[in-house]
């Protein structure tokens, strides 16, 4: 008898364990119908009505379901010898990824589980079952990409309106008012000198020493090094401008350097970072012949 047909399915229901799981995200927990105690409810009882033990119960509360590194989740793929089947109350709990749901299916797969969602009566063990998973899996994934479209239009339409950064943190020098920069005198003073310096010739890691030394610490009260100041060195923000993706537009915030400066700024960058590039092949040239 064949693996998985109907009559080997109902002879071995009530030797099956099942590996219950539940996962709301921030979002469905405003959402009716998406709550923990109701999905743990219901998936109970259908184990009952099929005669099923329960292996163990696996909740992921506040996780997306694009998000793979769910406790719960991973704690449930390691104990996949434990049970025979998994259950969710719909396939959009498990995965919202096709490919993510794709990659667990194979793994189940290779070992011989089953995959079961209740409220769309699919059942892994019969062809039909896996191939309507697979449309119903790939129309979810859809519905995801074109939320995720549309956020992502609206945020290119503020960005064109000059909307702020976007959810972005706030830079060094500056923090939120209202959804606007507003400037950090202190933080302003210590960018303004970062400028100053690296324009008279000093190294950014140079830059870096000297802060540190005298206990200035960064926007996450961190130390300074040649990376946190070239983040600085390079931000249209310290000179009124503000960049999202392909689009630059002016800010309302207070501007630090002239936009002369800035660009002459990165004309030094550029400039040192092809001196040291030459510098390296040359050392390396010497090391060949040596």
């Amino acid at each position: 008898m064949a693996y998985g047909s109907p009559m080997d399915t109902k002879m071995r229901d009530g030797m099956k364990k099942a590996a219950i799981y539940v996962r709301v995200s921030t979002e469905d927990q405003a959402k009716e119908g998406f709550s923990l105690d109701s999905q743990l409810e219901k998936l109970r009882s259908y184990c009952k009505a099929r005669g099923w033990s329960i292996e163990g119960e696996y909740i992921d509360d506040g996780y997306s379901g694009r998000d793979v590194r769910r406790p719960a989740y991973q704690k449930m793929m390691e104990n996949m010898d434990k049970w025979d089947i998994l259950l969710v109350m719909k396939m959009d709990r498990i995965h919202r990824n096709s490919k993510n749901f794709m990659l667990m299916m194979e793994e189940l797969r290779s070992k011989n589980k089953e995959f079961v969602s209740m409220t769309e009566s699919l059942d892994t063990s019969t062809a039909m079952g896996r191939f309507v998973m697979d449309i119903i899996q790939r129309i979810a994934q859809l519905e995801s990409e074109q939320i995720g479209e549309r956020v992502y239009d609206g945020m290119r339409q503020k960005a064109k309106q000059g909307a702020g950064l976007l959810g972005s943190p706030p830079p060094y020098g500056y923090e939120y008012d209202g959804g606007k920069l507003r400037g950090v005198d202190e933080e302003l003073k210590i960018a303004r000198r970062i400028f100053d310096d690296y324009l008279k010739g000093e190294s950014m890691a140079s830059i870096a020493r000297k802060l540190n030394k005298e206990g200035v610490k960064t926007k996450k009260k961190g130390k300074w090094d040649r990376k946190t100041i070239s983040r600085i060195l390079s931000n249209p923000v310290y000179c009124g401008l503000v960049e999202w993706e392909d689009f630059i537009f002016e800010g309302e915030h207070e501007a630090i350097v002239g936009i002369d400066e800035f660009n002459r700024v990165q004309e030094m960058k550029a400039e040192r970072a092809k001196r040291k590039g030459k510098a390296f092949v040359i050392e390396d040239m010497k090391k060949k012949f040596i």
